[in-house]
């Protein structure tokens, strides 16, 4: 049985330490919350809305490779929502110049409509959660975070 918190972490390097643990508690917190707002207003998962989010970035459309890799998820992941996606009328499946192996999948003129609305609650939700910040710090912090990825991305 646990007493009460664990002590913060101290000593040489423990900044980084605590910076991780507040980012991944904040990124969980807000996913969280996403989750079931989503859940709640929409009847619609974080990963459909995911799924969407890249296709509407694309309206050429995209390979399911590429969304998946896009994504940071593997390809049975997204072939399966995908699915879905298809069977309700959002998104359009086309193979690639004849290519059996290669598939191109779209918003459809439905998926587009339906993603804005989903897009605009989600940016209405995240200036909620994230009322307290200043778009000065938003911008300074979004900065940090760009440049750190730019460290570390590519790196297999």
């Amino acid at each position: 049985m646990v007493a009460g918190p664990l002590p913060a972490p101290s000593g040489p390097g423990k900044d980084r330490l605590r910076l991780w643990i507040r980012l991944l508690r904040a990124s969980r917190t807000i996913e969280a919350e996403l989750r079931d707002r989503l859940k709640r207003d929409f009847n619609t998962t974080l990963p459909r809305f995911d799924v969407m989010a890249a296709l509407y970035r694309a309206p050429e459309g995209m390979l399911m490779s590429d969304l998946s890799r896009f994504l940071l998820v593997s390809n049975g992941n997204v072939t399966g929502i995908v699915d879905r996606l298809v069977s309700e009328g959002l998104v359009a499946r086309a193979r690639r110049n004849g290519d059996r192996r290669t598939s191109m999948v779209r918003l459809t003129d439905d998926g587009a409509k339906a993603f804005a609305d989903l897009a605009a609650a989600h940016e209405k939700w995240i200036g909620e959660l994230l009322g307290n910040v200043s778009e000065d710090d938003a911008r300074r912090l979004a900065g940090m975070l760009t440049s750190f990825r730019s460290n570390w991305e590519g790196r297999e």
